[in-house]
């Protein structure tokens, strides 16, 4: 029997704001600050406190909610979420259920077989949970960080639109750049800012009726949340294939493994016990403050993506990967501030740049290349006063040591030979170290010129002037005695 996938996303996003949903503690970065150093009686559910709802925090989640196409509603309520986890200091958490604070909007995503459309089921507000980290040695424990209790969260809840794991990236990647372009949160997910739950069914192909799903909770990065969804369609489809049913639950995702695992049954609402909260009036949003939220809405993607097209002639692939991170954004016109080629600027960043940023560990906030070194380092490449492969390592050492272009070729001794004799004589060394290469050139293997090219210009290191050396190849290789 063929099976196709239903998939639905739950995202929580952290909302950017200065202090936590429901007091005045400070929102902190979780990579730099001590643990449990941002609480207070509100935030850990002590008796007798009264929690007051983030202005900030509703107005971000209003412009993530018109990003969206959603319809806000004109009253929300907040309601008590009751479960009982060591990292949820009140034992139950401040949420929205019935009414939330906007409905039925959507997202456009790329996919193989063009653009789709994502149906939003649902925006809603709540608060955080703190983080358990789990330790072995030297005696087993868990230790609780409540710092990210009570952050704002916005929960953005699909329709069962999604068919593949490579959807599901689409959309988390697309989402991901909608709030971080309107400013709603920094969507990090190495800091927890973004997390992904994937509820996975399966069905027989052409069959409208839902199968019975199971929830991957808290997947933390993209690669995580596409192989996890790719294991958990193939996990059911054999046990539909083995004239089995599958059980719904929520389960984990082993990174290691690649393996999903059984967590608890899935709970339905009834099991949570909502109940309107009752130290929160409901959040009244009227038409004078809906429609300020809406004129201080910054641009949303889709127009700045047409922008880096019309102003700077950057393609639509290149100005969505500018587009996914703010810092790269702010870098990439700092650059082209400085330079008339920007395409070729768009190029180098998302390419050579953000390649060997990566295999560092180095994000675009951490740069330690100004924007003026980095277009120094195009212009010598653009003028063929550098290599490709030269550009290439003398990037890496910028990145190293933070110096200038200028310094290091200065240091390294790294200018171009463009010296006619010495390169002619190199041309002629190549020559003579492969005749049977000249032959087959001879035969009419002209596809090893290239070749040729590259034997040279790693014979000089990548020093020679490829302008030159080309001209200088070609003239020789015409030039060479006939058979």
């Amino acid at each position: 029997m063929d099976f196709e996938a239903v998939i639905g996303l739950e995202v929580h996003a952290e909302l950017k704001t200065r202090t936590k949903m429901f007091c005045a503690c400070q929102v902190l970065d979780p990579t730099r600050s001590e643990p449990n150093s941002a609480v207070c009686p509100v935030c850990l559910g002590l008796p007798g406190t009264l929690p007051v709802i983030n202005q900030q925090a509703v107005e971000l989640g209003l412009r993530a909610a018109l990003a969206l196409g959603c319809t806000p509603l004109p009253r929300s309520i907040f309601a008590r979420k009751n479960y009982f986890y060591p990292d949820l200091p009140k034992g139950y958490q401040i949420s929205q259920y019935e009414t939330p604070l906007a409905v039925t909007g959507h997202l456009k995503i790329n996919t193989a077989d063009g653009e789709k459309t994502i149906r939003i089921r649902r925006v809603h507000l709540e608060e955080d949970t703190g983080k358990l980290s789990h330790i072995s040695e030297p005696t087993p424990r868990s230790l609780v960080d409540l710092n990210r209790a009570g952050i704002p969260l916005l929960e953005i809840v699909t329709e069962p639109d999604l068919s593949s794991p490579a959807e599901a990236r689409a959309y988390g990647m697309k989402l991901q750049q909608l709030l971080r372009a309107i400013a709603a949160s920094n969507a990090d997910m190495e800091k927890g800012q973004i997390r992904f739950e994937a509820n996975i069914s399966l069905r027989p192909r052409g069959s409208q009726q839902l199968g019975t799903r199971t929830e991957i909770k808290n997947l933390n990065s993209f690669r995580s949340m596409e192989r996890a969804i790719a294991y958990e369609i193939q996990r059911q489809q054999e046990v539909l294939l083995a004239g089995s049913s599958v059980d719904q639950q929520t389960v984990g995702w082993d990174e290691t493994a690649g393996v999903t695992f059984p967590q608890r049954d899935k709970e339905e609402a009834h099991d949570y016990r909502y109940f309107p909260e009752p130290d929160l009036p409901p959040l009244v949003v009227d038409s004078a403050w809906l429609q300020r939220v809406r004129a201080e809405m910054p641009a949303l993607p889709k127009e700045r993506v047409r922008q880096l097209q019309q102003n700077y002639g950057v393609p639509a692939d290149l100005a969505d990967l500018i587009l996914s991170e703010p810092a790269l954004e702010r870098y990439f016109f700092a650059c082209a501030a400085l330079t008339t080629e920007a395409v070729d600027t768009a190029r180098w960043l998302t390419g050579p740049l953000a390649g060997e940023m990566n295999n560092r560990g180095l994000s675009w906030d951490n740069l330690r290349v100004p924007p003026a070194d980095t277009v120094d380092l195009l212009e010598r490449l653009r003028t063929g006063s550098l290599s490709l492969p030269m550009a290439k390592t003398v990037l890496k050492k910028m990145l190293d040591s933070g110096e200038s272009p200028r310094e290091i070729i200065t240091r390294e001794g790294m200018a171009p030979v463009s010296d006619s004799v010495a390169l002619r004589a190199a041309i002629q060394a190549i020559f003579d170290q492969h005749p049977a290469e000249v032959q087959s050139y001879l035969h009419g293997k002209t596809s090893l010129a290239q070749w040729f090219f590259g034997q040279v210009m790693s014979a000089t290191r990548g020093q020679a002037d490829p302008r030159v050396l080309r001209g200088l190849l070609a003239e020789m290789l015409a030039n060479l005695p006939p058979l």
